[in-house]
């Protein structure tokens, strides 16, 4: 699989924008999506797991999207916990762009989307939801939870979906070795071939 959705676009062109409808917390939506993104005809499965079986994301505080794509994650947690703020996190600059179209659309005004860099190092998130980029290879994921996880507050839970067949279990035994300090790894529940894992910190 090209990497390119995952490093190297640039924001998409007028004419590449394309509208699709979704459902995200509870609402029938219009969106932009754009070629070079995750999933830009749908909500992925993974991504649509996720969203059906992890818990309403807490009211306030600041909450991390980590690997946005187009958004449907940011968008969903911004709509449920409007006072909260909303980190939405991507190494492509045009699923920023989409990120951010999307929430103008939508009048949802909590959300930042932004390159990791732009997070102050003083935020510290009341959840993490992410559909982790397991195809970059075990060096980059395990380095995104390594620089992500430890910036959860206490009691605060990060929440990744992760397809069987891509090492969800090998991941989860990783995660709970790794993260043995400090923190409790489980898998809170398993759709369609995905594994819903919940890291809490303690």
């Amino acid at each position: 699989m090209s990497q390119e959705h995952y490093f190297s676009s640039s924001p998409a062109a007028p004419g590449a924008l394309r509208e699709i409808a979704v459902r995200l917390a509870g609402r029938d939506l219009k969106v932009v999506t754009a070629p070079a993104v995750f999933s830009p005809q749908h909500v992925d499965a993974g991504t649509q797991a996720l969203l059906d079986a992890v818990p309403e994301p807490p009211s306030t505080g600041h909450l991390l999207d980590l690997g946005a794509g187009w958004g449907p994650m940011a968008l969903t947690m911004a709509m449920a916990s409007p006072d909260a703020t909303v980190w939405a996190l991507d190494v492509n600059e045009r699923a920023l762009d989409l990120v951010r179209r999307n929430a103008k659309r939508l009048g949802v005004t909590n959300v930042n989307a932004v390159l990791a860099a732009d997070v102050p190092e003083d935020v510290r998130f009341a959840a993490i939801w992410s559909n982790p980029p397991i195809r970059v290879g075990k060096a980059v994921l395990h380095g995104l939870m390594h620089e992500w996880l430890p910036r959860l507050e206490s009691d605060a839970a990060a929440w990744l979906v992760v397809q069987k067949h891509l090492g969800a279990d090998s991941f989860q035994r990783w995660l709970a070795t790794e993260f043995a300090d400090g923190y409790e790894v489980t898998r809170a529940a398993t759709s369609k071939g995905f594994r819903l894992l919940e890291v809490r910190r303690g």
